[in-house]
């Protein structure tokens, strides 16, 4: 007669082994799949990252020589925006003294994808078609002047209240034509931006929020209509800096890559 204690635990070792055969592996743990590393793919398909996970190689701050480290840090494989906490800001909320953190290589024709998350409240973006020259002659705050692919706690910043404003947005100027489904405060989202020519798109967690083209009548509108409006030179399409913003806010981005087209 077989012992009921031995055949338990004969049981339980064989299910423990089965489950150990099946476990289905997440993409994290599959090999090239880790934050801020590309696949044998990617690589093929030309993409380059722009943030290696461990330093600040390759960016600096606008209209700074170097990265301003007293608005952005390395932390655990992400870059993280350091809180300004109370300071001077200006009356769009942004730091009086800020600095956002621009790539020292421009961007022509791009595809360029990231992770974010936000805390509690917190507005961010990551901004395109940036002139560090124009925006340092129009905003000594060190802040860049560009297209920007809105980063936002929509139910807690009061920006969430305006369509164009939201996450995913083109700030200020083009919604979100469809419900964004941003992922919960302090979970990853991941987004997409498509730049060619006088098109763009964005992107949000697979799902493709918006497209514009400049110099067609509906975006001349929205120019005209937005804050930008006494900026002539903005709607321009140029060679530009791709900036992570500094609106005061911890926000953290990882898995930055971008690829011409």
């Amino acid at each position: 007669m077989i012992n009921a204690r031995w055949w338990l635990l004969a049981l339980a070792a064989y299910g423990s082994g089965l489950g150990a055969q099946t476990r289905t592996v997440t993409s994290s743990e599959s090999p090239g799949a880790r934050p801020n590393e590309l696949t044998a793919a990617e690589r093929a398909a030309g993409w380059r990252l722009l943030f290696d996970g461990r330093t600040l190689a390759g960016w600096r701050g606008l209209g700074y020589d170097s990265v301003p480290t007293a608005h952005w840090q390395v932390d655990a494989g992400t870059i993280k925006k350091i809180a300004s906490g109370n300071v001077p800001k200006l009356p769009d909320g942004q730091p009086l003294h800020g600095g956002d953190l621009m790539t020292v290589d421009t961007f022509d024709d791009f595809e360029l994808t990231w992770e974010w998350k936000v805390t509690p409240g917190a507005n961010s973006g990551l901004k395109y078609n940036v002139s560090e020259e124009l925006s340092v002659k129009e905003a000594p705050n060190h802040a860049a002047l560009g297209f920007e692919y809105q980063i936002l706690d929509d139910d807690r910043h009061v920006d969430g209240k305006l369509a164009t404003h939201r996450a995913g947005a083109l700030y200020d100027l083009v919604a979100p034509t469809r419900p964004t489904h941003v992922h919960p405060v302090g979970e990853w989202n991941q987004s997409k931006l498509v730049f060619r020519g006088k098109h763009g798109e964005h992107w949000l967690n697979g799902e493709k929020l918006l497209e514009f083209d400049l110099g067609t009548a509906r975006m001349d509108s929205c120019l005209a209509k937005s804050k930008y409006r006494s900026l002539p030179w903005f709607g321009e399409r140029r060679r530009g800096h791709l900036i992570l913003q500094d609106h005061g806010d911890e926000v953290y981005f990882r898995n930055i890559k971008a690829r011409d087209l």
